[in-house]
């Protein structure tokens, strides 16, 4: 199975590459599934009910969010009613939506996507994102009740994300991390055959601090002070995740790329 996953998409440019770039790249590469990460898609800080629906026709399969995952309110009904969206597993237990859904992608193949969110260096407690996953992941056994798994951890330290890895490898067909919107070089495929990137990356402009206008960060981070309000940044964006192709038979990875399409830092194909 041939899947892409997107990193954060950030505010209108990311919104405005992935409706632009998405349905091409979709038939271009035989994509069977996609998941995108919708969580600062709107204003930089959560996704609304009119954003979601244009990264979903756009091509996506699925939307993950993060902690950022209600911050616009219409989220707390919309969630509710679009099913292909997935907020964090191991967000507060009285939160709207679901962390896991199964999902028919090609051919008839089922598709389980899952999100944790990270304890370290988070804003606010979460429960523990392993017992969170390991159940979730025992109970719908890739090569068995599904074809491929995909796990979106989100998160801010690097190391926690790699531990979740390791700690979900052979149970996964992917494990990414998303949140920091820088992305990293390391995709590989671990010992038991799940794919790995620390970070995807995000959707976005890149000429900016982490996707917003680069004087308002600049400011604070020289003077301590603000003037004003962290705004997206607007320019040429750059799509970034990761593609993955699977074993229907087992649901481990055979093949792991990194993908930059467009912006400053464009790439080959995968």
């Amino acid at each position: 199975m041939k899947i892409l996953f997107l990193g954060d998409v950030m505010g209108r440019a990311g919104r405005a590459a992935v409706a632009e770039r998405l349905p091409s790249l979709r038939s271009q590469w035989g994509l069977d599934f996609v998941v995108v990460n919708g969580e600062n898609a709107s204003q930089g800080a959560g996704l609304t009910g009119e954003h979601a629906r244009v990264l979903l026709q756009a091509g996506a399969d699925c939307l993950t969010l993060g902690d950022h995952a209600f911050d616009q309110k219409d989220m707390l009904q919309f969630i509710e009613t679009e099913n292909r969206i997935i907020r964090p597993l191991n967000f507060s237990k009285v939160a709207p939506g679901r962390g896991v859904k199964i999902f028919e992608a090609t051919q008839g193949r089922k598709v389980l996507v899952a999100q944790v969110l990270g304890q370290v260096f988070m804003k606010r407690p979460f429960d523990d994102p392993f017992s969170a996953i390991e159940t979730v992941l025992k109970t719908h056994r890739i090569g068995g009740a599904v074809q491929a798994a995909i796990v979106d951890v989100h998160a801010e330290a690097t190391s926690e994300k790699m531990a979740m890895g390791h700690w979900c490898d052979g149970q996964a067909s992917l494990v990414v991390g998303t949140h920091t919107h820088v992305p990293t070089g390391d995709a590989q495929i671990l010992p038991g055959g799940t794919a790995y990137l620390t970070d995807a990356g995000m959707c976005g402009d890149y000429n900016s601090v982490i996707g917003m206008e680069k004087l308002e960060p600049l400011r604070r981070f020289i003077t301590g002070m603000s003037s004003g309000r962290f705004e997206p940044a607007n320019g040429p964006a750059t799509l970034s995740g990761v593609y993955v192709e699977t074993d229907d038979r087992t649901g481990k990875a055979l093949k792991v790329r990194m993908i930059r399409n467009g912006g400053v830092l464009e790439q080959s194909a995968p």
